[in-house]
């Protein structure tokens, strides 16, 4: 298998294109992280038994309702629970991180779970500056960004083992990685990770696009921008050794319920937590009870509004209609869906509903 026929997938049952899972390991109150875990492999479990293509996990910091700070460490847990389902992160923030850290969790990844692993990149800090600055160890936040397509040139060069001689790193060997192939009876796996690059505006896409990787766009928080972006990727696009042609999947937020009323209830108590959170005041997921109970201000209701906008959610049916006008809109290659809701069985529910909609094996 080459490294496109791990990047495309086929479309199940009768959805348009492969669906996927994007996972925030969302955490309710009244709940615990631990018990969002669990969640997480139950998805993972059901996501790989109903045809989902790949599962994500996506890296944020210092949000008591969002315990997915460490997603390789998460993938490693899912891996153990999973055969099949690509796994990977959406996306790990670069900039937080030395490349050779990455290259050597994602080669540790890679050799747990061969063949299967994806790693999604992003520039943004994936929290706030101070918390973005403990973790970097410096107040000059913005060369991480600036610095970006350097530190992805350099990731590259230790997961495939190829700096030139004469260079720094030269000597340097991710482990797991292609040096082990090159010592006395090594062994070396045909496989790396697969790198895909994550935006939510233009830089990403262009990025991505200049390069012949992948892309996945942020359309679940940056909708006004999926359209334009994605049309940056495809008119960048330059063919490369792991692609002939552009491969663009979206993030949609979406929740399926069995009847309408729950979902607006649900998707209520998520927008709460939002507003929380663009408010400076991040929490746990409320209930759909103190969501229905809170007085939102003028500028709040304002939000929800634009907010909710963006959320495909109600009966099965009617996310499938939403999903399916979605990707005739965009042309995305792939959706990837992430559903937010106050409690792991309502998640659940949603992604055996949308499988059922479209039919997807496994029923």
């Amino acid at each position: 298998m080459n490294e496109t026929d791990e990047i495309r997938g086929t479309a199940q049952g009768t959805a348009p294109v492969p669906l996927s899972v994007l996972d925030l390991v969302t955490v309710g109150a009244g709940h615990t992280a631990t018990e969002a875990l669990q969640t997480s492999v139950k998805i993972s479990r059901l996501a790989e038994s109903r045809g989902y293509h790949r599962y994500w996990v996506a890296e944020h910091h210092s949000m008591p309702g969002v315990a997915s700070s460490s997603p390789a460490v998460i993938l490693a847990h899912l891996a153990a629970h999973t055969t099949r389902i690509r796994l990977g992160s959406g996306g790990v923030m670069l900039p937080n991180h030395a490349p050779l850290v990455i290259a050597e969790q994602f080669g540790t990844l890679e050799a747990m779970a061969p063949g299967r692993v994806d790693l999604g990149l992003g520039r943004a800090p994936g929290t706030d500056g101070a918390t973005a600055a403990a973790l970097r160890r410096t107040e000059r936040l913005h060369e991480g960004a600036d610095d970006f397509p350097e530190q992805l040139a350099e990731l590259i060069r230790f997961l495939d083992d190829s700096f030139p001689s004469g260079h720094p790193y030269a000597r340097i060997h991710a482990v797991p990685g292609p040096i082990q192939s090159t010592s006395p009876g090594g062994v070396q796996s045909p496989h790396r990770p697969v790198i895909w690059l994550l935006g939510s505006s233009g830089f990403s896409a262009r990025l991505a696009g200049t390069l012949g990787l992948p892309f996945a766009f942020a359309h679940h928080f940056s909708a006004q921008n999926t359209i334009p972006a994605l049309d940056l990727y495809r008119e960048s696009f330059r063919p490369s050794a792991v692609l002939d042609a552009p491969y663009a999947l979206i993030g949609v937020s979406a929740l399926a319920t069995d009847d309408e009323q729950e979902a607006r209830r649900q998707v209520l108590a998520a927008a709460l937590n939002m507003v929380r959170l663009r408010t400076g005041r991040p929490g746990l997921v409320p209930t759909p009870e103190e969501a229905a109970a809170y007085e939102f201000s003028p500028m709040e209701q304002d939000f929800i509004a634009s907010w909710n906008a963006n959320v495909i959610h109600g009966t099965a049916g009617e996310v499938r209609a939403g999903l399916d006008d979605l990707q005739k809109r965009t042309g995305a290659d792939e959706l990837m869906l992430t559903s937010h809701a106050h409690t792991g069985d309502v998640r659940l529910r949603s992604y055996e509903l949308i499988a059922d909609a479209y039919g997807l094996p496994g029923a």
